[in-house]
C-alpha cells in the first residue's frame, strides 16, 4: 500500500465543505433573514466564501451584521430555525467522496466525523444523509466542552474509536481543522475543494498535505 501515512489506523473528516457542500442550504437560510428584511436576494456564490464562518459569516453578507450589533443573538436563531427547516433541501455530497468512504471501509478502517456544527443539526443529517450510516464517531461543536481549533474534539473522537491519535490522519477545509489536528498531534490534510474563506492562504496553515480533489484524499491515503 503506497501512503503517505505509514501505521494509519483511522481517519477523520470535518463535514460542511469536506464530506458535504451544505452551502446551497446555509445561503438559503441566510438569504431567507435577508429578503424578509425588506432586502433584495443574492446570489448563493456571494455567501459560498464565508460558508465555512458558520452564522457569523452567513448574517454579516445578509444583514451586515457582526455579534457585537445588540439583534445579532435573535437573528442567529432566526438563521438556525430557517435552516433547520431546510436541513438537506439542496445539501449535496461531494463527486467522489462516497467512494473515499467506501474505499476505507473495505480497507477496514475506523472512520468518523469531527465538525464545528452543533448537535442539533448533525443529530438530524446523520439521520437524513446515507453516507453517515456507518460512521464510526460523530463529534459535533458542542460534543466536549471544547470546539475546533481547540484539540479535544479530535482527541475525543480518537478515544471513542479506540485509536491513538499519532495514528489518524485528520481532513478538513479551514485553518482551523489544521490547527486542531496538528495541537491533537494527528497528521493533518486540507480538503482544497471545500470553504477556504476569502483570501486563504493555505500553504500557510502548514497541513501535511493538500488535496484538491477527494480522489487525491485517497492517493495519498494510498487506498
Amino acid at each position: 500500500m503506497n501512503t503517505q501515512f505509514p501505521n494509519l489506523k483511522a481517519v477523520l473528516f470535518d463535514l460542511d465543505g469536506t464530506l458535504i457542500d451544505s452551502a446551497p442550504d446555509l445561503a438559503a437560510a441566510a438569504d431567507q433573514l435577508r429578503t424578509a428584511s425588506g432586502l433584495p436576494s443574492l446570489p448563493m456564490a456571494t455567501y459560498r466564501p464565508l460558508v465555512g464562518s458558520g452564522a457569523r459569516g452567513m448574517l454579516k453578507i445578509a444583514l451586515g451584521m457582526g455579534p457585537d450589533h445588540p439583534g445579532f443573538d435573535d437573528h442567529k436563531e432566526a438563521f438556525f430555525k430557517a435552516y433547520e427547516a431546510r436541513l438537506t433541501e439542496s445539501t449535496t455530497v461531494f463527486d467522489g467522496v462516497v467512494e473515499v468512504i467506501q474505499r476505507i471501509e473495505a480497507r477496514g478502517l475506523p472512520w468518523g466525523v469531527v465538525t464545528n456544527k452543533s448537535e442539533r443539526f448533525t443529530r438530524p443529517l446523520s439521520q437524513q444523509l446515507s453516507l453517515l450510516a456507518n460512521a464510526g464517531v460523530l463529534i459535533s461543536g458542542d460534543t466536549t466542552p471544547h470546539a475546533k481549533p481547540h484539540p479535544e474534539p479530535l482527541l475525543e473522537a480518537a478515544r471513542r474509536l479506540r485509536v491513538d491519535p499519532a495514528h489518524c490522519v485528520y481532513v478538513g477545509d479551514d485553518e482551523r481543522d489544521v490547527q486542531a489536528g496538528k495541537a491533537a498531534g494527528m497528521r493533518t490534510v486540507v480538503a482544497q475543494y471545500g470553504y477556504l474563506g476569502q483570501d486563504a492562504d493555505v500553504m500557510s496553515w502548514r497541513a501535511d498535505h493538500l488535496a484538491s480533489t477527494p480522489q487525491e484524499i485517497l492517493d495519498l491515503l494510498g487506498l
